[in-house]
């Protein structure tokens, strides 16, 4: 066994493991919990840099033969995903101060890693758990409020059917093709053997139930709801992106078949429409971010139409934008003791007034996030139907497009609370803390650069 190979390829996760045992070795060196939060945005950053650098110096390797391997097409999401989880852990600060905590984010965040450079089913599974269990319990955590325990166990059921419906499709997979390789995705799309359709459907809809694609999607908004501001986002952002990527290693570069076309364009039209939709009738901003993740959801797998490049130029580049501003919005939202009260939407009301750079990133997080131009959410959109339309499915794009105007309305009503509404008594005042200004200048200064540049990163895609 070649361990240097493995202590490089496996740096950021190596990183990540080492983060999690000097966390818990500190605290039971102290006999009490301790804050684990420098601990954590510190390894959290030396993985994603650890990432990045594997990325730039094209470092290529497979440690574990068709189950693990690295290169530039899996470093660079890595470091992305890795990235993204910097600025959810600074707004983490006023919320949690315990180590379980930290402790629990590196565990998912691990498994999110694993998910990336998984070549085999066994290793896709066991990336998928890892990153999905510790959040079940991240839900509840917090237990700001006493539907916590209800949200975090629907998130949980539905979680584990999600994984028995993944399963299964395993087993079909394997049972007509001999081999747990991600590759036998790939072949049974092209095959009319039942088993290989029955396989293909199934562990597609585990995908969906994950990525909350409607009819999948019940879990989402309760779940968001229930849980921290600092947990929505990372639910939003980082597991959003770790089952999308799962999506992207199964399907690889083959080009989807008409059979399936069916699948992969119908639902996630529907959530296109029913996440904009719904959206506009929630009082809660954690609920309307659910549904739009719903709806963004449909977006991105709607990029699995494409051919095999486009299709991972438009993911990749669709999560770094998506991210970005889903965490600004949740950096920026004023929160207090009450945590009821402040997710209400009308406690965005005059919010201009009373914390003018609050109010300017959430605007520019909620443009971008309906797609806009200049912002980078357009550019996003635009790779997505791009590919769609040169696979030649002209008319599930205009119809995407039209799903996506949608959501124009509830976007633009959170910017008419905080910049046109009179605000309500007793509204949240004060400045925010600096690592909440910190963490909301490391989502705006890259989706500023994505703005004037976004060809840089595209070619490099």
């Amino acid at each position: 066994m070649n361990w240097s190979l493995i202590l490089t390829s496996m740096l950021p996760e190596h990183l990540l493991l080492v983060g999690m045992l000097a966390i818990l070795g500190l605290e039971i060196r102290s006999g009490r919990s301790r804050d684990g939060f420098g601990f954590a945005v510190l390894f959290v950053a030396a993985a994603a840099v650890a990432a990045l650098w594997l990325y730039a110096t094209g470092f290529t390797g497979a440690p574990f033969l068709h189950h693990f391997s690295v290169g530039p097409a899996t470093s660079l999401p890595k470091a992305v995903l890795l990235a993204l989880a910097v600025p959810v852990l600074l707004i983490s600060r006023d919320d949690f101060a315990e180590t379980p905590y930290y402790t629990l984010v590196l565990a998912s965040l691990y498994g999110a890693c694993l998910v990336i450079s998984s070549d085999s089913f066994p290793t896709l599974f066991l990336g998928i758990e890892i990153m999905s269990l510790p959040v079940y319990a991240l839900v509840v955590l917090g237990m700001l409020r006493a539907q916590s325990a209800e949200a975090a166990l629907k998130y949980l059921v539905l979680g584990g059917a999600a994984t028995a419906t993944l399963l299964l499709g395993m087993s079909f997979l394997y049972g007509w093709s001999g081999t747990l390789q991600l590759a036998a995705f790939s072949w049974a799309l092209g095959s009319n053997d039942p088993l290989a359709m029955a396989g293909i459907a199934l562990v597609t809809a585990a995908l969906f139930l994950k990525a909350a694609i409607v009819p999948f999607h019940a879990w989402a908004p309760d779940a968001y709801e229930g849980a921290s501001a600092p947990v929505t986002a990372y639910m939003a952002t980082i597991i959003k992106a770790g089952v999308l990527l799962a999506a992207l290693r199964v399907f690889g570069t083959t080009p989807v078949l008409p059979p399936v076309v069916g699948l992969l364009a119908i639902l996630p039209l529907v959530s296109m429409a029913w996440g904009n939709l719904a959206a506009i009738r929630q009082a809660s901003v954690r609920r309307m971010i659910a549904y739009s993740s719903i709806a963004h959801a449909g977006y991105l797998f709607y990029a699995l139409l494409g051919d095999g490049r486009g299709r991972w130029e438009a993911i990749v580049f669709y999560l770094l934008a998506y991210g970005l501003m889903n965490v600004l919005v949740f950096a920026a939202l004023p929160r207090g003791a009450d945590d009821e009260r402040q997710d209400r939407l009308d406690a965005l009301k005059g919010l201009y007034r009373r914390r003018p750079f609050a109010a300017i990133m959430i605007a520019t997080a909620m443009l971008s996030l309906a797609g806009l131009p200049p912002l980078p959410g357009f550019v996003a959109k635009f790779l997505v139907f791009k590919n769609v339309l040169a696979a030649g499915y002209t008319t599930y794009a205009v119809a995407g497009l039209v799903a996506s105007y949608l959501g124009l309305y509830f976007y633009l009503r959170v910017i008419q609370y905080m910049f046109m509404a009179e605000e309500e008594p007793g509204a949240a005042r004060g400045s925010p803390r600096r690592h909440v200004v910190m963490a909301s200048l490391l989502c705006l200064v890259p989706a500023v650069l994505l703005m004037l540049f976004p060809g840089w990163l595209i070619d490099r895609l």
